[in-house]
């Protein structure tokens, strides 16, 4: 089951492109298996429209929700505050009601390393203290933590948060560096470089962050 708004914060074509390939591999299974099995629906809309995640929820009833659902990006969001907030904090609030008022086993919820702001520290851990993010984006991510936290306690929700670090990878975000570097690279553009060049920055390979979002969601941990 997915819900997506495609807003436009990046190509709508290329997230089009995506959830075809999802409905080819659907119809794919099925012919393997020579059923004609429900086994992929799409909603388009924003988690935010209250009367369509209703109808989502009574309809599909799902026992599992994988929370992917965000604005992203840490430069917008310093020239659009409001929107990530609505999109994070307010749609990332809502999943939780829906998951409470219908009795979901477990969330997933994505989260993101932008939390730990400028932690000086070599290698990052969930324990660290992460309250002075840098940005608005950080702040809705940590607050969705916070939230999610808020949420187990007061009803007993399975719930993880994870982290993700720099995801790339095929079919994703063209506003990533690894992306920008590539189409300048092959344009014969000069890359853009901010500092002195000194910094550097570790990547996750998405197959490495599909295999750790499916694990999170077979294996319901408190929070």
């Amino acid at each position: 089951i997915v819900v997506d708004e495609m807003n436009d914060y990046y190509d709508v074509r290329i997230k089009e492109a995506n959830l075809e390939i999802l409905r080819q591999k659907a119809k794919e299974m099925n012919e393997k298996d020579g059923a004609m099995k429900r086994r992929l629906e799409i909603y388009i809309g924003d988690i935010n429209d209250h009367d369509l995640m209703k109808s989502v929820f009574e309809r599909e009833n799902p026992d599992y929700v994988c929370h992917l659902a965000a604005r992203a990006g840490v430069r917008p969001s310093i020239q659009d505050p409001l929107l990530y907030v609505r999109a994070n904090v307010q749609g990332s609030t809502n999943m939780l009601n829906y998951s409470r008022d219908y009795n979901v086993k477990n969330i997933v919820v994505a989260s993101s390393s932008s939390v730990y702001g400028e932690s000086g520290s070599t290698f990052f851990s969930e324990a660290e203290d992460v309250n002075e993010p840098v940005s608005p984006y950080a702040a809705t991510k940590r607050s969705v933590e916070l939230i999610s936290y808020t949420y187990h306690h007061l009803y007993n929700m399975n719930i993880t948060n994870l982290r993700f670090f720099t995801v790339y990878g095929p079919r994703g975000r063209p506003d990533m560096a690894p992306f920008i570097f590539i189409s300048r690279v092959t344009r014969g553009e000069e890359i853009e470089q901010y500092g002195d060049g000194s910094t550097s920055r570790d990547y996750t390979y998405i197959d490495d962050i599909v295999d750790g979002v499916i694990r999170a969601i077979d294996r319901p941990y408190p929070y």
